[in-house]
């Protein structure tokens, strides 16, 4: 069962690839996704990880929440479920 990480307080030159790189040694990867802001096209500071093994997630979150990233203490944990937010109204003023 594939289990998804938050990975956050990333530097914001962050890539894909340099994740998959930095998080490839605990195990086989899934999906990578890094969060970047729709303007500017710069990444936001945050992403995610599925790993395809539950204890290969355990392994990561353990070894690398609060690691040194480029100067940055990265926080790495299991990621909620994304919740249902209501539509914004901008006519509303």
């Amino acid at each position: 069962m594939a289990v998804r990480l938050y990975v956050g307080n990333l530097p914001y030159n962050i890539t894909q690839s340099r994740l998959q790189e930095i998080f490839s040694p605990f195990g086989a990867l899934g999906e990578i996704t890094v969060i970047s802001d729709k303007f500017s096209g710069r990444s936001k500071g945050f992403g995610f990880v599925e790993f395809e093994d539950a204890e290969a997630a355990k392994s990561a979150i353990e070894k690398m929440n609060g690691a040194d990233l480029d100067g940055r203490n990265i926080i790495v944990n299991e990621a909620r479920p994304k919740e249902d937010r209501p539509a914004r109204s901008f006519g509303d003023r």
